[in-house]
């Protein structure tokens, strides 16, 4: 399913990872995948409320916990830059939703990284 909220599909997940030679891009691309696929649930399931944007939220966060051996595999991490960069887009994407009062820490709970 195609993303039809124009300031999503135009945004460029995880740009400063690409713009990183330390993140391979081929891990990178799972992550940037993993964004794109939260904003199609979003757009599929229309959480009513916040606590239903944290349910898909931690579910997509859950991903990136299982991207870590990825990065490992590659000699990179989910390290201090990558944390930022992928929280940032998580709050990008609530607030494109129309949860601009969504807690960033919240939105990756239970992250790993």
């Amino acid at each position: 399913m195609p993303i039809t909220e124009q300031r999503v599909a135009a945004h460029p997940f995880l740009k400063g990872m690409y713009e990183d030679g330390y993140y391979p891009d081929h891990v990178v691309d799972r992550g940037r995948d993993v964004l794109r696929r939260l904003c199609e649930r979003i757009e599929a399931e229309r959480p009513a409320d916040v606590t239903a944007l944290y349910a898909l939220t931690h579910a997509a966060t859950e991903e990136f916990n299982a991207l870590e051996e990825a990065f490992a595999d590659a000699g990179s991490e989910i390290e201090t830059v990558a944390r930022e960069l992928i929280a940032e887009d998580f709050w990008f994407v609530a607030r494109a939703y129309g949860f601009p009062d969504a807690d960033v820490e919240e939105l990756i709970a239970p992250r790993a990284w």
